[in-house]
């Protein structure tokens, strides 16, 4: 028989309102399958059971008839060790902020809470998000649910693997470069990038920036979904967000995949791509593309894409980390590092030129949207490696020339901005999660989401795409 902690956040959320469960049951189960687990993967890296019990009573208490109540209300949500948690420790995996404890909440994290969220604990992190191998000098390696050897991904790598062990039903992810895309494949949960501004958030160093956006992580496209409008809010201190939509919180529906134009992409036309990956893409997709009314292959035309992340990545890291450089490089990690030295050995017409070939870019990305509704690749270019690896360094035979290369197939689609949900589908051929991005244009969120959703319910019905789920009994027998 299943635990409560193994149901979906909508199945707990619809026994939580009609009273046949207390939000204290799948807190409790979660606490106990943390308490089985986690020393294996290390997922979860602080905690406040007493706060998290108290918050969980007071929501058995105010459970309302006729589902009065909120989104997530008694659902038990870990939150990104990023996001500032009021009375809970917050480090954003840097020796920095070791022993930071947070007095106010971040926004998304108050909306969520607002909503009747439990918050359980943090999730780990690279510091300050930097890399896509979850690893701090704070907590140490996050290991993989389906081998604790290899890397999770990264930089939400904690939330994806609490989720994959049903440690919570719901987690909180960020993504810059792939940071919830990346995670959610290796570990075979879901991860969604909405369009920037429907998160809000007052922590951005450069507050115009769209490229890093605040989501949602769950085991379902449906439980990312009821996070997302849990978080998703218009706020005036993120000029970004006063665009919010309020549709993202009507019921979710399966898109009609049979009225869809579909654009098919092995690579971005530019990413570096594992042959493993290639073929295993390819197998996968020769399994549902019929369901579409037309599947094309066809790349998006991204241009110089890669020296256009690289420059407008390097000033976010001067803008958010040129002082901690300065001042206390001893205590920084060697991602943080070097991107912020990348971005201080740019001149005024290497950022010119890149701002400039991102906005064409956008442009032609947007163009190729009015010929196809969505765009279909790999959610990471490599399987899963060793997280004593700091990063890939190679590519079949291509070397990396910075250790964000590899990271191309999802980083290509963050300077186009679009909305993008990577789903799992099935296995590679070690055994380990295989998953795809589903992408749409800038503000297409809730059909990314309906067309994700239709695909997910598509590929339970098919062994060889459906989630993977990982050995519980083996994880806990594993110990730290």
């Amino acid at each position: 028989m299943a635990e409560l902690c193994d149901l979906t956040a909508t199945e707990l959320r619809r026994e939580i309102g009609t009273g046949n469960v207390s939000p204290v049951e799948p807190l409790e189960s979660c606490l106990e399958r943390i308490d089985a687990v986690n020393g294996a993967v290390n997922a979860i890296v602080a905690i406040d059971r007493e706060q998290a019990l108290a918050t969980a009573r007071w929501a058995e208490k105010a459970v309302r008839g006729d589902d009065g109540n909120g989104l997530l209300h008694g659902l038990p949500l870990a939150v990104k060790d990023l996001e500032d948690t009021a009375g809970l420790r917050t480090t954003y995996g840097s020796l920095l902020y070791e022993d930071h404890v947070p007095k106010q909440d971040h926004l998304a994290v108050g909306n969520a809470r607002a909503q009747g969220a439990v918050i359980v604990g943090k999730t780990n992190t690279p510091e300050f998000g930097a890399g896509a191998n979850t690893r701090n000098r704070v907590y140490g390696a996050t290991g993989n649910p389906f081998d604790p050897d290899l890397t999770c991904g990264g930089s939400s790598g904690g939330s994806a693997v609490a989720l994959a062990c049903s440690m919570v039903p719901l987690a909180s992810g960020s993504d810059y470069g792939g940071s919830l895309r990346t995670p959610a494949s290796f570990c075979g949960v879901v991860g969604f990038r909405p369009s920037p501004g429907v998160v809000p958030s007052d922590t951005r160093p450069v507050a115009l920036s769209p490229f890093s956006v605040l989501g949602s992580m769950g085991r379902t496209v449906a439980d990312a979904a009821l996070l997302l409008a849990a978080q998703a809010e218009g706020n005036r201190h993120d000029p970004l967000s006063l665009r919010y939509r309020p549709d993202l919180r009507e019921p979710l529906a399966p898109a009609d995949l049979g009225k869809l134009h579909v654009a098919i992409s092995t690579d971005l036309g530019t990413a570096p791509v594992d042959p493993s990956i290639r073929k295993v893409f390819a197998e996968k997709t020769a399994q549902f593309r019929h369901v579409f009314a037309r599947a094309q292959e066809r790349d998006p035309d991204l241009g110089p894409v890669h020296e256009v992340f690289e420059i407008i990545r390097g000033v976010t890291f001067v803008a958010a980390h040129g002082d901690r450089l300065k001042h206390h490089r001893d205590m920084l990690d060697t991602n943080v590092i070097d991107n912020t030295e990348r971005g201080l050995a740019l001149s005024a017409e290497d950022i010119a030129w890149a701002q400039v070939e991102q906005s064409n870019l956008y442009r032609r990305v947007m163009d190729m949207f009015d010929e196809v509704d969505i765009l279909i690749c790999p959610a990471a270019a490599v399987p899963p490696f060793p997280h004593g690896q700091l990063y890939v360094n190679q590519i079949g035979v291509e070397p990396m020339p910075t250790y964000m290369r590899w990271l191309a197939v999802t980083y290509g689609l963050t300077m186009a901005t679009p909305a993008v949900c990577a789903i799992p589908c099935g296995v590679d051929g070690r055994g380990l999660p295989f998953g795809i991005q589903i992408a749409g244009p800038n503000g297409s969120d809730r059909m990314v989401l309906e067309v994700a959703h239709a695909l997910e319910t598509y590929f339970r019905d098919v062994p060889a795409l459906a989630r993977p789920v990982p050995d519980i009994a083996q994880l806990t027998t594993k110990g730290p």
